[in-house]
């Protein structure tokens, strides 16, 4: 059976992103970073989780990515905690033009402009 392994972003600045997402996911890289790729893993090495991998692109980062990651946050309060560390580490917010009333949800981008979400899952 297949199992997702990796999660490939593609990024302008590899090590800015490598420096980025293992302070933001507490991530420790496989290896060593060449200056065009980059594959991050779990601190304790097991095969288990899902690797985040990083290579150098030129293609413009989309306004409305079809594929986008969504981290969990535990309920609103560490939703909002965690948003906070995030941007003190490089993210920024997006004004994001298609919130729903009350989401449960915060467009982020990292240092390269990479769209994600924190999502606060303590609404269920």
């Amino acid at each position: 059976m297949l199992r997702i392994g990796s999660v490939v972003l593609g990024v302008s600045d590899v090590p800015r992103a490598v420096a980025f997402w293992t302070k933001a996911l507490g991530l420790v890289p496989r290896g060593e970073v060449e200056d065009g790729w980059a594959v991050l893993q779990p601190v304790d090495g097991a095969g288990g989780g899902v690797h985040l991998s990083l290579g150098r692109s030129e293609t413009p980062v989309q306004e409305h990515p079809r594929i986008h990651l969504d981290l969990y946050a535990g309920d609103a309060a560490d939703q909002a905690a965690e948003v906070e560390r995030l941007v003190t580490l490089g993210a920024r917010r997006v004004d994001w033009d298609l919130y729903p009333d009350d989401p449960d949800f915060v467009v982020l981008a990292d240092p390269d402009g990479n769209r994600f979400c924190v999502i606060d899952t303590g609404r269920g």
